[in-house]
């Protein structure tokens, strides 16, 4: 099997040239399937990173999102009297009563727009989101028309300096805080004091609570109770999976998206592979000839071949994992589909998609070289010698 492998990988060497090119094709082939999925898995885990998992979060029955989800006052004040809610070291319950809403903004260097998630807070849902931390100026204090905003939003969105002022709601706020949420989704989203935000916004209603667990084992106990009391209309699930849900549905057109795209690029990936295998076995016709006559069996012209383009395919498929990876490098921005609000989130590179990177290099490997193999193999020892 050693002398096999070295003579797959000196032909290989041999034909620098046709090699590279051949890998190259290959490469971005990998590129363009590891970076969607790339793009799919940070956008999944920017969302499910913004939960944590003993928090829960409870919203109107059949709402998809925070958005869409309306709790009155009564019920509200039904759900913080949970006993199963963790309290704070002054003997409070952890809850945060939220509203959401959207507003359009204008985009940095251009004249569209994109819609930002305003979230209206109080004190606990800072409590309640350790992840949160202000990078520059102070907090909006309690009753006033101050808000923070996520750094994504600063970078991506014109006007939101420290201290200018933003309008919306038909009120003027200014920005006195700017936060940095990590590689949440809270990154994109401005924040001020709940009561101003219903006022300003005419919602008599909160759009979602959170509250966070004494014990996390004890949620399913808490989540019968408020989903069976005949008062409410809610539904309560764990932040994380909330998250997770929302990420689902972009996460699931990119994963499609992606699989489209580099079915149609390894069409051409694989073609380009069997015509330089094809070529290949053309060129060493008399060497395939002398191995039959020093007593190699066909099984063994076979592997060897198949060995070189499995060799190709898994140089293709580490260059294209290494341009990929710069990719880390970068953040985007796109709209999540449930909430059609501005998301910003980085492409992440896990050892999973690693592992699917390199096993789908080598079965367009292994595309391109098997009936190539198979010809060299099925050649007859006397013609291939006399075409020497």
């Amino acid at each position: 099997m050693n002398l096999l492998f070295h003579y797959s990988l000196r032909n290989l060497l041999t034909r620098r040239l046709t090699t590279a090119l051949t890998a190259l094709g290959m490469a971005l082939v990998v590129f363009v399937f590891a970076a969607i999925i790339m793009l799919a898995d940070g956008l999944q885990k920017t969302l499910v990173d913004t939960g944590s998992y003993d928090n829960v979060i409870v919203i109107r029955k059949s709402s998809v999102s925070e958005v869409q989800s309306g709790i009155d006052r009564q019920q509200a004040s039904i759900v913080e009297t949970q006993p199963e809610i963790a309290l704070d070291q002054n003997g409070a319950p952890l809850v945060a009563k939220e509203m959401v809403v959207m507003i359009t903004m204008e985009k940095r260097g251009s004249s569209s727009r994109s819609n930002v998630v305003i979230r209206g807070v109080s004190a606990a849902s800072l409590a309640l989101r350790p992840q949160i931390h202000l990078i520059a100026g102070g907090f909006p204090s309690p009753g006033s028309s101050e808000i923070m905003i996520g750094k994504s939003i600063v970078k991506n969105f014109k006007g939101t300096e420290l201290q200018d002022n933003l309008t919306f709601g038909m009120r003027s706020w200014r920005i006195v805080g700017i936060f940095d949420a990590g590689s949440t989704g809270y990154s994109s989203e401005i924040w001020g004091d709940v009561f101003q935000m219903m006022s300003a916004f005419r919602r008599p209603v909160y759009s979602s609570i959170l509250f966070k667990l004494r014990k996390p084992e004890t949620f399913k106990t808490v989540q019968s109770r408020i989903q069976n009391d005949p008062r409410l209309t809610l539904e309560a699930k764990r932040e994380t999976v909330y998250y997770k849900e929302q990420s689902e549905v972009m996460a699931t057109f990119l994963r499609i998206l992606g699989l489209s795209l580099t079915i149609i690029f390894s069409v051409g990936a694989i073609v380009g592979a069997m015509i330089t295998m094809y070529a290949a076995v053309a060129a060493r016709t008399v060497e395939i000839g002398v191995l039959r006559a020093l007593g190699f069996q066909r099984g063994a012209i076979l592997t060897a071949f198949l060995l070189e383009s499995l060799l190709l395919g898994g140089i293709g498929g580490c260059a294209g994992l290494f341009i990929a990876s710069f990719l880390q490098l970068l953040t985007v921005s796109t709209m999540n589909f449930q909430t059609f609000s501005e998301l910003a989130f980085r492409f992440t590179l896990t050892s999973g998609i690693v592992i699917k990177s390199l096993l789908f290099s080598q079965i367009m490997g292994f595309a391109g070289g098997v009936l190539p193999a198979f010809r060299a193999s099925r050649l007859n020892i006397i013609t291939a010698l006399r075409e020497g």
